[in-house]
């Protein structure tokens, strides 16, 4: 068996500006580093053996903090990247929504029809985050381990939506995941099993950050 822990990053500079983020390499909020001060002390006992996270910025400093507690190093891995934006990466929601009406509708009403000019389709992220989590957890040198992935909102989503569903169609009934939100995963031969899903319990009330239904409504 391998155990597999989620997290989405902190709080980064895009997130608290509403930026439409996608692989646009913003840092982190003030918020985002006093979030990784209490989700480094939520890993400190729990053993870990690898910690992977995307190259950005935000999900390499989320990884780094819980090395650091652990005396561990993070290792990249770009399958669990944010999606790429094309032209739409790091220009602000209501920019990007309020010019480009038929991207708006498939974001909140067929997320699985996403897909950006000059950047990566939903269906393309979906299956880049399905074969690199079954990669990992097929890696015989990852048999009987635990590791920890840093990734991002919209991949996370995906992962979920591969996990509970095994179908992209059904991505807008996954729940956005807070900033720091981690999920465990206990994943054998007989499949994936969802222990918790995107817990902040770590994080006082005043560093949570809202999430909206980002694909079930436009408010």
């Amino acid at each position: 068996m391998v155990t597999v822990y989620l997290v989405r990053h902190c709080e980064s500079q895009g997130n608290k500006d509403r930026i439409f983020q996608g692989q646009h390499d913003a840092d982190i909020s003030e918020k985002g580093r006093r979030q990784l001060e209490f989700l480094a002390e939520r890993f400190r006992e729990i053993p870990l053996d690898k910690i992977y996270a995307s190259r950005l910025t935000r999900a390499q400093k989320t990884a780094q903090a819980v090395a650091d507690a652990k005396g561990m190093t993070v290792e990249t891995n770009n399958d669990f990247i944010e999606i790429n934006l094309g032209q739409l990466d790091g220009k602000p929601y209501d920019y990007i929504f309020g010019n480009n009406p038929d991207l708006k509708h498939a974001w909140y009403h067929e997320p699985y029809n996403f897909a950006p000019r000059g950047g990566e389709s939903m269906k393309e992220v979906y299956e880049r985050a399905k074969n690199g989590l079954q990669k990992l957890v097929s890696n015989p040198e990852n048999s009987g381990k635990t590791i920890l992935i840093v990734t991002h909102g919209c991949c996370l989503r995906n992962l979920m939506c591969y996990i509970l569903f095994d179908d992209i169609k059904r991505l807008g009934e996954v729940q956005g995941a807070s900033n720091t939100g981690v999920t465990r995963l206990f994943c054998d031969d007989s499949g994936i099993k969802v222990d918790f899903m995107c817990d902040i319990s770590h994080l006082p009330e005043e560093y949570t950050s809202s999430i909206k239904k980002v694909y079930t409504d436009d408010k």
